[in-house]
C-alpha cells in the first residue's frame, strides 16, 4: 500500500504485508507537515504522543513529545524507498523554536518506527530533520542502505541514524552530515531504560561516510541503560568532525557498552579521534539510582588511519567502575601540529600494539588475550548477526 509524499523529488513509502491491529487498522501515519506546502507553523497544532517507555519523558523536555513526521507502530515488512528522491523535513522552524525555548514538548523526528520488524530504508535523501532523521526504536531486522542525510552545521542536535533498543541492524553505503552526531546507538535512559531492559545488539555498520559538526561521527550512548553490545563497524570514513568515535555514559545509567569492534577506519580533520567519557549527559529526573554504574569493556579499535588530528584519545572512566579491555591495534594518527595533545587517560585499562602516537600507560597494562578473544571469534565479527 503506497503512500506518496510531496517533497523535492518523487518519493514513496511502501508498506508490504503490514501488521494489523486487532481492530484491523494499520498503525502508520505520514504527517501532512512533510510537505513544504503544508508545514504547520504553529507547534500547538502538532500531534502529541506519549514518551517512549525506555525514556520516561521527552529527551529534551519533560512530558510528551511531538509526533514524528513519518511514523509507524508495530509494522512488519516496511519499505521506504525513493528512487533517489528527497524528503525535506523543513527543520529550520523547529530549530528556531528549540533555540528560543518556545516548545512545550520534545521535537519530532523525521522518520520513526516503533516496535516494528523488517524495516528497509534505501535510495533516498533526508534533509533538515527537526531532530533525528531515522529512529528505529524497539525494532528488529533493520536495513538502511544507500541513504544520504544532511542538516547544516548550525542545526541544533540534529542526528543522522539512531538505532535505539533495536537488534539485527545493518547500516551500509550511506553518506551522513549533521549538526550533531552522524550515527548514534542508544538503548534507554537511566531507570526507565534499565526497567525496559531492551538492548541494542547485533549491529553492522560498513562503508559509510560520516561527518558531525558538534558531536561525534560515530557515538555510543549516552542513553545506553538497556545495554549496547555485539557491534561491528568497518570500512568507514570519518571526517571534519569534533569527535571521530565516542563512547558515552555516566553514573546512574546502568547498562553496558561491550563487545564492539571498529576496524578499517579512515579519519580526516578530527578534533579528538577516540573518546570514552564516564560523566557525559544528564538524567531524566531525580529518581535515578546513583549507584547504577555502567559497564564499558571489550572495545577493540584496529586498523585505523587518521590525518590532521588534534587529540588522539581521551579516555575518562568512572572511579567506581573503570573502563576495561580497551584494545587498540595497528593505529596511525598524523597529528595536526607538534603541539597537539595526544592522549588523556583515567580510570581505564587496556592493551595497545602498533599505535602511534604512543598511548598512555593505562592502555598497556592489560593482557592481550582479552582483545584477541574478541577478534578471533568466527568471521572476526564479534558475534554480530546483522549481516543483511
Amino acid at each position: 500500500m503506497p503512500f506518496s509524499i510531496s517533497s523535492l523529488s518523487p518519493t514513496k513509502v511502501v508498506l508490504n504485508s503490514t501488521f494489523h491491529q486487532d481492530d484491523g487498522l494499520q498503525e502508520v501515519s505520514i504527517s501532512l507537515a512533510i510537505s513544504p506546502f503544508s508545514l504547520k507553523k504553529d507547534p500547538s497544532l502538532w500531534d502529541i504522543v506519549e514518551p517512549l517507555p525506555s525514556y520516561g519523558r521527552g529527551i529534551e523536555l519533560p512530558g510528551r513529545r511531538y509526533r514524528s513526521l513519518v511514523n509507524g507502530y508495530m509494522l512488519r515488512d516496511v519499505v521506504i524507498t525513493g528512487d533517489n528522491g528527497t524528503i525535506d523535513g523543513q527543520g529550520s522552524v523547529w530549530w528556531e523554536w528549540f533555540t528560543s525555548h518556545s516548545l512545550n514538548y520534545t521535537r519530532p523526528h523525521l522518520v520513526e518506527f516503533v516496535s516494528s520488524k523488517d524495516v528497509h530504508v534505501s535510495n533516498i535523501t533526508f534533509l533538515n530533520a527537526p531532530a533525528y532523521n531515522i529512529h528505529p526504536v524497539y525494532c528488529s531486522n533493520v536495513h538502511i542502505h544507500n541513504v544520504s542525510v544532511y542538516a547544516p552545521p548550525g542545526s541544533p542536535y540534529t542526528v543522522g541514524i539512531v538505532p535505539d533498543s533495536s537488534d539485527n541492524v545493518c547500516i551500509e553505503d550511506c553518506n551522513i552530515s549533521t549538526g550533531h552526531d552522524a550515527i548514534a546507538l542508544k538503548s534507554g535512559w537511566d531507570e526507565y531504560g534499565i526497567a525496559y531492559g531492551r538492548p541494542t545488539t547485533n549491529v553492522h555498520i560498513r562503508s559509510v561516510h560520516l561527518q558531525s559538526s558538534t558531536g561525534s561521527s560515530l557515538a555510543f550512548g549516552s542513553e545506553m541503560s538497556g545495554g549496547i553490545s555485539n557491534v561491528q563497524v568497518e570500512h568507514v570514513h570519518l571526517y571534519n568532525s569534533f569527535t571521530g568515535i565516542q563512547f558515552r555514559t555516566t553514573k546512574g545509567r546502568g547498562g553496558y557498552l561491550r563487545e564492539i569492534i571498529i576496524s578499517d577506519a579512515n579519519m580526516l580533520n578530527i578534533n579528538t579521534a577516540f573518546s570514552a567519557i564516564g560523566d557525559y549527559g544528564s538524567h531524566p529526573d531525580d529518581k535515578f539510582n546513583p549507584d547504577a554504574f555502567p559497564s564499558l569493556e571489550k572495545i577493540t579499535l584496529h586498523d585505523i588511519i587518521g590525518k590532521n588530528i588534534i587529540m588522539a584519545g581521551n579516555f575518562s572512566g568512572i572511579q567506581q567502575a573503570p573502563f576495561t579491555s580497551m584494545c587498540l591495534f595497528n593505529i596511525s594518527l598524523s597529528m595536526s601540529s607538534a603541539f597537539s595533545f595526544c592522549w588523556s587517560c583515567s580510570n581505564v585499562s587496556g592493551y595497545s600494539e602498533l599505535v602511534f602516537p604512543q598511548p598512555c600507560a593505562d592502555l598497556k597494562n592489560s593482557n592481550a588475550s582479552s582483545c584477541f578473544s574478541i577478534l578471533m571469534r568466527p568471521n572476526g565479527r564479534g558475534g554480530t548477526g546483522a549481516i543483511l
